[in-house]
């Protein structure tokens, strides 16, 4: 259908449409049973994500509240996922996450984006654009990347950091806007958190 193809093309479009919103209010249903789980329900937790993400791997561990726009429709996360409180989807185009990645709480991934002319915002017109995060990615708390970003794999993003636009991989980035701080090197082969060496048999010696 013409108005949910404009969801994944970058088009301008209005996202109040009768089929845009019967299919997100069905993917909030699903959303809130999620949210409403409780610890010891596991199971169900995994039953719930395979049923609302576009895809998910094996060992995924998202901590409720999770917020999506779409419940986790277009979000593609690989294996061993981790998220932390109040991961904020706003996925109203595709989200892809590698495994092994870790989000911290309070981080947002956004693919939804407004025209700067006031007359087009106030008519409510919207547009979106893909995130892409690699694999075995560490985004701290506070983490917001915007739409259209790309992270490559083995980043580390820290707390509270604006991503604006793309980051190569092995690298540590902060800052608002985000920007590379330095490459990941022999020291940190070495040390895990400022002068705290890592275990000789962690290092695989």
């Amino acid at each position: 259908m013409e108005e949910l193809s404009q969801l994944h093309d970058t088009s301008l479009y209005l996202p109040d449409g009768e089929a845009i919103v019967a299919e997100q209010t069905r993917c909030l249903e699903r959303l809130y049973d999620y949210n409403q789980t409780r610890p010891a329900e596991g199971v169900r937790r995994a039953e719930l994500l395979r049923a609302m993400f576009a895809e998910i791997g094996d060992g995924c561990y998202i901590e409720p509240p999770l917020h999506a726009n779409f419940g986790g429709r277009h979000v593609h996360f690989g294996s061993r996922v981790y998220a932390n409180f109040n991961l904020t989807l706003v996925d109203d185009t595709h989200i892809y996450v590698g495994d092994a990645t870790m989000l911290g709480p309070n981080v947002t991934l956004a693919t939804a984006g407004h025209p700067i002319l006031p007359a087009l915002r106030a008519q409510g017109y919207q547009y979106n654009a893909p995130v892409r995060i690699g694999r075995n990615c560490w985004l701290g708390a506070g983490v917001v990347v915007l739409p259209g970003v790309t992270i490559g794999d083995n980043t580390v993003v820290g707390a509270g950091s604006v991503v604006t636009k793309d980051l190569p991989a092995n690298v540590v980035a902060v800052g608002n806007p985000c920007r590379v701080l330095r490459p990941i090197g022999a020291r940190d082969a070495q040390y895990y958190y400022k002068d705290h060496a890592i275990p000789p048999a962690l290092r695989g010696e």
